[in-house]
């Protein structure tokens, strides 16, 4: 299983780019995406996102250092990535600043895209499904199969749809 270091080292264009992810899951919005997370599968499946009570701050930090990959975008014409923990900023090879202005749908390749938005409609329609597999690419262009994904709609504290959230803990390198 992949697992992401307090400091993210990532190379780009022979270069060597540090970052501190510790610190983004005690943003005000990180926390609140979290409880929109874990609130909407425990409506949509009435399962825990987490086992455990936890204040609002608290499951933040501990979603974000799980060791399962956690990723959610907004209901933009084109979502836009709004969040991802650790482990997904790791698989994904991106940066927070990189992956929350990221189109969803580039996590996956082009061929694969059509199929992904049809994942995405049936997810819409029936709220979740559990068994997702599917091809995605990193930031890097390296390939990548999920297994046994969660994908979920996310609904917001007044009962608006506000976008859609996957959660897995299975993934090979292709």
């Amino acid at each position: 299983m992949l697992r992401q270091p307090a400091k993210h080292i990532a190379a780009r264009a022979g270069k060597i780019h540090h970052q501190h992810v510790n610190e983004i899951w005690q943003s005000e919005s990180v926390s609140a995406q979290t409880q929109t997370i874990a609130r909407s599968l425990k409506h949509l499946t009435g399962r825990d996102l987490l086992s455990g009570n936890f204040p609002a701050a608290e499951l933040a930090e501990k979603v974000f250092h799980a060791p399962f990959v956690l990723v959610s975008h907004g209901t933009e014409a084109d979502p836009v990535l709004n969040y991802g923990n650790q482990s997904a900023l790791a698989l994904w090879e991106m940066s927070w600043a990189e992956l929350t202005r990221t189109p969803s749908r580039l996590t996956a390749e082009a061929p694969n895209r059509e199929e992904r938005a049809r994942l995405l409609e049936t997810v819409k329609t029936r709220g979740f499904i559990d068994d997702y597999s599917g091809i995605r690419i990193s930031n890097m262009g390296r390939r990548f199969k999920i297994s046994r994904a969660t994908v979920w709609n996310l609904i917001s504290e007044n009962g608006q749809p506000c976008g859609q959230a996957a959660m897995f803990s299975q993934w090979e390198f292709l």
